[in-house]
């Protein structure tokens, strides 16, 4: 709900992160504007185009993607499309049932499979969301006891004030620097209290889930639109 001006602004203003990943629903554009402003005005941190897909099974976040994978499809196709670029593999709030989540048997049977190209590469365990910590402590023990993938924080910020307030912690800066921590199964995920809604404003929560829940069909019928007139 802010310009990509406003958010790069706000996280050189009133953050310490070093690095950022700008994850639109459906669409890399955002971040790939974002990585070029950032570097136009010379901030001093780092921007990583991201995006996150929506596939048959739930939400999945691709870090470090130039273009957008292609929506709706099974999550190993998802898994393939974000790996075939170089990208890294994030299951954003695991399980939760107040928005698109994967859940809980899709995640096992992607970490069962050897073929490495098709599973995560890591999972959201600090998202200070009301969607991302509904089922976060399911989510830590089961990935402690079960899956072994590295933990991740996000913010899921759909408002300035949410900026920062999920964020992963990782030895070295930049994004080759986390993918080795990621690799290496060493970085954490921290989070401090998101804003209530009285502090982000009634009327633009009201517009930021409204346009929310309407990205993804607005993304893919812009998607259908532009497919038609190349054919036309």
């Amino acid at each position: 709900m802010a310009t990509i001006s406003d958010v790069l602004a706000y996280v050189h203003e009133r953050t310490e992160l070093d690095l950022i990943a700008v994850t639109d629903h459906e669409d890399v554009t955002g971040g790939l504007r974002a990585r070029e402003l950032a570097a136009k005005r010379a901030y001093p941190f780092e921007v990583v185009p991201g995006v996150e897909v929506t596939t048959l099974q739930g939400h999945l976040l691709g870090i470090g993607v130039e273009e957008s994978p292609k929506s709706f499809r099974r999550v190993e196709s998802t898994l393939e499309m974000i790996h075939a670029q170089g990208g890294i593999a994030i299951i954003p709030h695991p399980m939760s049932w107040l928005t698109r989540s994967l859940s809980k048997r899709t995640i096992e049977r992607v970490c069962a499979l050897a073929d490495r190209s098709v599973g995560f590469d890591a999972i959201e365990t600090a998202n200070p969301s009301p969607a991302g910590k509904v089922r976060a402590r399911a989510a830590m023990a089961l990935n402690a006891g079960r899956w072994g993938l590295a933990e991740t924080g996000s913010s899921d910020a759909h408002h300035l004030p949410h900026i920062g307030t999920g964020w992963t912690e990782f030895e070295g800066t930049g994004l080759a620097a986390l993918r080795q921590a990621i690799d290496g199964r060493t970085t954490r995920g921290c989070m401090v209290r998101y804003p209530s809604v009285s502090e982000v404003g009634y009327g633009q929560v009201a517009m930021g889930l409204a346009w929310g829940y309407a990205a993804t069909p607005r993304k893919m019928a812009v998607g259908l639109t532009k497919r038609w007139v190349r054919k036309r």
